[in-house]
């Protein structure tokens, strides 16, 4: 039985370390490949059959022609599938790796997926597949002069299946910063300017042309959303109307036949119209600061959901016409609440 369990356990490990090499490193790549060559370098062996892909965009920018010792610089490192970037329906998972050869120092800030990669202490990988491809780091320059700077970045974009397959796609791209000294000083903008540097599908990157399916698309959405503006502002605006009309056409009847509300008490008139004027003033002070401050007003809260949720609408017009038509009818309350106290009252009312 003994023997038994030991065979066991020593196939489910052959079967493991077997199957390590098929499962996706969404924890970020390991520091050499399957064919152990530096993966910077010479890229994955194990996604889309080891071979790179244009479909894989991947671009770093922020990169100065020349680095100063010990200067600060920000990049910005994309990578993303060219068929998402182009609008069609293709991977929205991406990961990276770079390398500056030890020379300087990576930072970043802490809601960065990033950790220094495994195995080498001077490189930085993506610590989560991350769902728009971007990360935002800073480059330290060393501090004594090196030389030209050779960087190497490795970038992936998968469909986020968990397994290497050939539907995930990856690029490798390199490039060099110049050392002190390289451009004369009296040069200041070249100094200065930096770089944005990519590799992938030239068409995806450079000539992102709308297809006549595209452009259509757009047009009938924007009809749609102009419909439903217009549609909005003439309901709205219809039922304010019928409103007026009729609060108007009883004020006229009532005068031509001698009508009026009935008998309202001094003692319950008086607090009943501080209530309504209260509520009126409050009512137009609010809607009067909504909109001098520009207030956008929607629903459900942005703040609830994602800061970029397009799935939001903006009632900022409505809430703010039906708070000024709001704090009108209490005041319209007001002026009825006084017509009642000064109603004679009648035999019913004494009794």
């Amino acid at each position: 039985m003994v023997s038994i369990n030991s065979k066991a356990i020593v196939v489910l490990l052959i079967i493991g370390m077997a199957a390590i090499p098929a499962l996706g490193n969404s924890g970020g790549p390991p520091y050499l490949n399957q064919d152990d060559e530096l993966t910077v370098k010479y890229g994955c062996s194990c996604h889309n059959n080891g071979a790179t892909s244009e479909r894989a965009v991947v671009m770093i920018s922020g990169v100065p022609v020349m680095y100063d010792l010990d200067e600060s610089y920000q990049l910005t490192i994309k990578v993303a599938d060219s068929l998402t970037l182009s609008g069609g329906s293709g991977n929205s998972k991406a990961g990276f790796l770079l390398s500056s050869g030890y020379a300087g120092t990576f930072s970043w800030s802490d809601d960065e997926d990033i950790r220094i990669a495994a195995d080498s202490d001077g490189d930085i990988s993506h610590s989560e597949t991350d769902s728009d491809g971007v990360w935002i780091i800073t480059w330290t320059a060393p501090s004594e002069d090196q030389g030209a700077v050779n960087f190497w970045l490795a970038g992936n974009s998968v469909d986020g299946g968990g397994v290497p397959d050939t539907e995930d796609y990856w690029n490798l791209l390199a490039f060099s910063i110049n050392p002190p000294g390289t451009i004369a000083e009296s040069d200041s903008e070249a100094i200065l300017s930096t770089r944005t540097i990519s590799v992938g599908d030239y068409d995806s990157l450079f000539l992102l042309e709308e297809t006549d399916a595209q452009k259509e698309a757009e047009r009938q959405e924007a009809i749609a959303e102009r419909i439903y503006q217009q549609g909005n502002l003439f309901y709205w605006f219809s039922l304010t109307a019928l409103i007026v009309g009729a609060v108007v056409q009883r004020e006229i009847l009532e005068r031509k036949y001698d009508e009026g509300p009935e008998y309202l008490a001094m003692e319950l008139a008086y607090p009943q119209a501080l209530r309504q004027a209260a509520v009126s003033v409050i009512s137009f002070v609010i809607a009067v600061k909504w909109l001098a401050e520009d207030a956008t007003l929607e629903f459900p809260p942005r703040a609830l959901l994602d800061p970029e949720a397009q799935n939001v609408t903006d009632l900022s017009s409505f809430v703010i016409g039906f708070t000024f038509l709001f704090s009108a009818w209490f005041a319209y309350g007001v002026y009825r609440t006084i017509l009642a106290s000064r109603t004679k009252p009648k035999v019913k009312d004494l009794l």
